[in-house]
């Protein structure tokens, strides 16, 4: 019986090796090839190993560190307090919804369902949060409109509280002379840390990558987050690479290494994803310790 538990975790800890591995050697490619030359990379394709190392792209990059570092400051300021009021709105949405005593619960749930698979499109979007709202050119429009919350959020949070939290849980509270607000937060929420966590762990991703919102609704680069930055960088890269100015300094515009700084670029926005994930997965881990129900 020994044996077999040992071959199964044998078993176990390869299948998760091979997993481990594979998503991480994209990275350690991506990075590799960042720091190559984009003649090499031209003459002999990516590599995990550089075979000329070279930091041009990089050093391209770092004419912009001033714009960059501010382009940060916006997107950490974006995701904390997007995820944060994105996290508020999705619980106090999903927990009325999960109580059976709620007037109207079924059509407001087939509401917030709808708009899960169909919505007006982009140009009443626009139109809406830049003349109704007047949000162009806000540090709002990267966060309110496509992301402050989503329906797919609230109907898995509404049935993590209907399958999760019995609700003689909340009826020994309603017993305890707790208001309907009390009960939520101080018995619900600290019961829900493992969707509260998932959430808001897809909820930061989102913010951190989102580039459409500042696409649409931003002019003024002072707002741009480091999605839009680096998408205008490499934009502009591209196009001095491919203009014919016939002189010399049209010939030094040409050579901007356009293949690495876009691997650069890759490297530089997912690098403080990498960096916080795992003070956020031990979070996540401790959230489902607290929130499951021994036997």
């Amino acid at each position: 019986m020994e044996s077999k538990e040992r071959m199964y975790q044998l078993l176990a800890n390869l299948i998760m090796a091979i997993t481990a591995c594979v998503c991480v050697l994209p990275f350690i490619l991506l990075f590799s090839s960042s720091i190559t030359s984009q003649a090499s990379i031209i003459k002999h394709g990516f590599n995990f190993i550089p075979t000329d190392i070279s930091f041009e792209a990089y050093g391209y990059l770092w004419n912009d560190a001033a714009k960059i570092i501010r382009a940060y400051g916006v997107t950490i300021v974006v995701t904390l307090i997007g995820t944060t009021v994105s996290l508020i709105i999705t619980t106090m949405l999903a927990y009325p919804l999960s109580r059976k005593d709620l007037p109207l619960r079924n059509f407001l749930a087939f509401f917030i369902f709808f708009t899960l698979l169909f919505n007006g499109g982009l140009v009443p979007l626009y139109l809406i949060y830049t003349k109704l709202f007047d949000f162009k050119n806000t540090i709002w429009s990267l966060i309110i409109p496509i992301g402050l919350t989503n329906a797919f959020f609230v109907m898995i949070t509404r049935t993590f509280f209907q399958t999760t939290i019995p609700y003689e849980v909340i009826e020994s509270g309603k017993m305890d002379g707790a208001g309907e607000f009390k009960i939520f937060y101080r018995i619900v929420l600290p019961l829900s840390l493992p969707i509260l966590a998932t959430v808001g762990l897809f909820q930061t991703i989102h913010y951190w990558n989102d580039w459409f919102n500042g696409l649409i609704f931003l002019t003024d680069s002072k707002l741009f987050s480091i999605q839009n930055l680096l998408n205008r960088i490499l934009l502009d890269a591209q196009f001095l690479s491919s203009m014919d100015f016939g002189t010399a300094q049209g010939d030094l515009m040409a050579a901007v290494p356009t293949q690495t700084i876009r691997l650069a670029i890759a490297v530089i926005g997912v690098i403080p994803i990498l960096i916080i994930y795992p003070f956020f997965q031990g979070f996540f881990v401790k959230g489902l310790t607290v929130g499951a129900v021994k036997g």
